[in-house]
């Protein structure tokens, strides 16, 4: 029996990765004592203060008897059932000896763009079990398709300033209730409380639709890409750990360079990213030889480039990252050899799979560093199309100067 565990939660996981749910992690509950200067939730001799110039939406789960309570200038409370404020009586509180003042903290700062705000969960809000998928940096906050999720029986406030004038996502789900069309997040935006938990210059807009190409969609967020590295370093410490390889990679959407491999694929109009994630999980990331070995795969624009001059346009691409657990100088080994696996499995069965071609580059702590490896599945390559560009160049070159008589017959 123990021999079907390990297959049926890849079983598991396969099935919940169609969709992505991200959650916003903070609240601005009352009974939630991180909210709190003190630590704690107040008590029946505490002075309750909220700053009078903070905007502030705070749901209540229960009764409350306080001393004495200041109220925000624009704020609202919602009250679950049962839940109410009185005045203290002067009785004898045992889990409240001695009084204060109990200051409501500042949740203004809580970014949308901040990583270490999110996590991946499950449809019913449950966070999704560890595995060997991760994201990128720029992954790890909602993406143009995804469901994001504000968990029921709380409050929030989040400030969406962007460099995008609008946040584009799939749903949303507030108080318990999904909102996936225009018109359902339009009304909700028209009510009370959406100007208390939402503020700052982007505006958050509902399709309703997910991603349309079967080859995936880019998540969308690179133009907020330093805002979102700059608030990931501000909560680690404002700068990168220091990696174990000497010429660490820098994955596209990633704020810090990682030991390990990365796989650039070319892709035709049959690849289907969902199913090759699933058949690199099955068949590669399953085997236990790389049970501390983590992928990232997604669809990626990577700025072109001809003669070292970069071009407006920006070429799709399926980025697959792979880390491990390993340290030292074994930092990166395993996420190498897998990489070599999947290369390997490129040449052999990527013109089925949709692969036209595939770049790795590895860096890790061994001596061996730094190595680059392409495996081309199509028949032309890409020295042979730059050998036909220069030999068009050339003829072109000669034909301009005999129309033009430099030349003789």
């Amino acid at each position: 029996m123990e021999r079907l565990l390990f297959p049926l939660g890849i079983l598991q996981l396969l099935a919940a990765s169609a969709a992505v749910y991200k959650q916003w992690i903070p609240n601005t509950n009352f009974e939630t004592a991180s909210n709190w200067d003190k630590g704690r939730v107040p008590c029946a001799r505490d002075v309750v203060h909220f700053e009078k110039d903070k905007v502030v939406s705070v749901f209540v789960r229960s009764a409350h008897a306080l001393t004495d309570m200041y109220l925000p200038l624009n704020g609202e409370f919602l009250l679950a059932a049962g839940a109410a404020f009185t005045a203290f009586d002067g009785s004898w509180d045992p889990g409240c000896d001695s009084g204060g003042t109990a200051r409501f903290a500042d949740a203004e700062h809580r970014a949308w763009f901040d990583p270490t705000l999110w996590q991946d969960v499950l449809p019913s809000g449950e966070p999704r079990p560890s595995g060997p998928l991760f994201s990128v940096d720029e992954e790890r906050v909602p993406c143009r398709y995804d469901d994001v999720i504000f968990q029921p029986e709380t409050s929030f406030r989040v400030n969406t300033d962007s460099s995008q004038p609008v946040i584009h996502l799939r749903s949303i789900s507030v108080m318990g209730q999904e909102l996936n069309t225009p018109s359902s997040w339009a009304g909700y935006l028209g009510g009370p409380s959406a100007p208390l938990q939402f503020h700052g210059n982007g505006t958050l807009q509902v399709t309703g639709t997910g991603c349309p190409d079967k080859s995936g969609c880019a998540c969308g967020n690179t133009p907020d890409g330093p805002r979102i590295c700059a608030a990931l370093l501000r909560a680690s410490g404002r700068q990168c750990p220091e990696p174990a390889c000497q010429s660490p990679l820098q994955p596209l959407g990633h704020c810090c360079g990682v030991c390990g491999a990365t796989i650039n694929l070319e892709f035709t109009p049959d690849f289907d990213l969902q199913k090759y994630q699933d058949r690199l999980v099955q068949e590669l990331l399953s085997q236990p030889k790389y049970a501390g070995v983590q992928m990232a795969i997604s669809k990626v624009h990577k700025a072109q480039t001809l003669l070292g001059i970069v071009s407006r346009s920006a070429a799709p691409l399926i980025q697959i990252v792979l880390i491990d657990d390993r340290a030292g100088a074994q930092a990166g080994t395993a996420a190498e050899q897998l990489a070599a696996d999947i290369m390997q499995s490129i040449a052999q069965h990527g013109e089925a799979l949709g692969i036209s071609s595939g770049k790795m580059e590895v860096a890790t702590g061994s001596t061996a560093s730094g190595q680059v490896g392409s495996h081309p599945v199509s028949r032309i390559t890409a020295g042979t199309v730059m050998g036909l560009l220069f030999s068009l160049l050339f003829l072109g070159g000669i034909f301009f100067l005999y129309r033009k008589g430099k030349l003789r017959r």
